[in-house]
């Protein structure tokens, strides 16, 4: 803790005054490529008997889905991000119209990743793979909450995936973690949510449903309204993993589904409305080959793109980015705290940055 108490002691309200933003709310899609991000459903896969998508699910997916133009396949797939975010909003990172967004990290792992979103850094060889070790670096959660005093809930992270209860702090107990298998309390609906997870388990052992993870988050949003909360989604990494390209796309609407919800119910709240903005991004890009676009890792070209979107009161409305300089994954907890007026430049140590695009 020492380094951050030493920030901390540099920190100060850098003109607060001049953002109408609140408060945060960061939401991730483990590993959801940009392909999908920027033009739906892959021709490449949607037909492809390795990736699931030769049976009844897969038709009726491709029925859906599928258009004659990028642009109206992404629709198809996110309609909250293309119809409502984008026109009131930004969204970076389609590289084919010079606008990337990159890992710095060379790992292209989601621990890796996840933890150069929460420190402002590219991670060393400490953080290079997804083994459960606490977070040798401070993370912006903590700094917010120790900026502001705030009680433990006030700065909240749930997650799907179990090792985030060690990626999103150094100093065990400082922010309020909820990941992977782990009961909640508080309300009659979060114990209801406790056991539910336990009743539908997902394929995989460290990572629970997406679904009992987002209705966690509404729950604590609603009972204790933190200043930053931060939801990580998980499925559309683990089914890739899987080669279930069908499950994949399903979790990708899913995602969208829960950012639609998400602003809705940030709109319908007194202390969010107005006042809140959303910044969404993911931990790592995958390949982009059959034989590759299930995996991610230093060797998988590709794995370094990622993308970024943002919707608040401070940013302004720009569409799909195009022709732009290269923005870093390492610049999200800048720029999140660019947007708190928190000193974003004692935190990063001139390593992150905040993105103008978000936070002009």
């Amino acid at each position: 803790m020492g380094r951050l108490l030493v920030v901390l002691l540099l920190a100060g309200s850098i003109a607060a005054a001049d953002r109408k933003t609140k408060n945060v709310i960061l939401v991730t899609a483990d590993g959801l490529r940009r392909q999908e991000i920027f033009t739906g459903i892959d021709p490449m896969l949607m037909r492809e008997k390795a990736a699931g998508m030769d049976k009844a699910p897969g038709e009726a997916l491709r029925r859906k889905l599928w258009a004659e133009t990028p642009e109206q396949r992404r629709e198809r797939l996110l309609p909250f991000l293309w119809r409502r975010l984008a026109p009131r909003g930004v969204v970076l990172g389609n590289v084919e119209k010079g606008s990337a967004v990159t890992v710095t990290n060379r790992f292209r792992k989601s621990y890796p990743g996840y933890s150069e979103i929460l420190t402002c850094r590219a991670q060393d060889d400490r953080i290079r793979n997804n083994d459960a070790i606490q977070n040798p670096h401070p993370t912006v959660l903590e700094y917010a909450r120790l900026s502001w005093n705030l009680e433990r809930t006030g700065v909240a992270l749930f997650a799907s995936w179990d090792v985030f209860r060690v990626i999103g702090e150094n100093q065990p107990g400082t922010v309020f973690i909820n990941a992977g298998y782990q009961s909640a309390a508080g309300t009659p609906r979060l114990e209801e949510l406790s056991r539910l997870q336990l009743d539908a388990l997902s394929p995989w052992n460290e990572v629970r449903h997406d679904y009992v993870t987002a209705e966690m988050a509404f729950e604590h949003l609603r009972k204790y309204k933190p200043r930053v909360l931060y939801l990580s989604l998980g499925e559309t990494d683990d089914w890739a993993h899987d080669k279930r390209y069908d499950r994949t796309l399903q979790a990708a609407q899913y995602f969208d589904r829960t950012l639609e919800r998400l602003w809705q119910t940030l709109q319908s709240m007194d202390e969010y409305r107005d006042r809140t903005t959303l910044l969404i991004s993911a931990d790592h890009g995958r390949g982009s080959q059959l034989s590759d676009w299930f995996d991610h890792g230093a060797q998988i070209n590709g794995a370094e793109h990622i993308w970024m979107a943002a919707l608040g009161p401070d940013t302004p409305p720009q569409g799909e980015a195009t022709n732009t300089a290269t923005v870093h994954q390492r610049d999200i907890s800048a720029t999140l705290l660019d947007l708190l007026g928190l000193d974003w430049r004692a935190f990063c140590e001139d390593q992150g940055k905040p993105v103008a695009l978000i936070a002009p």
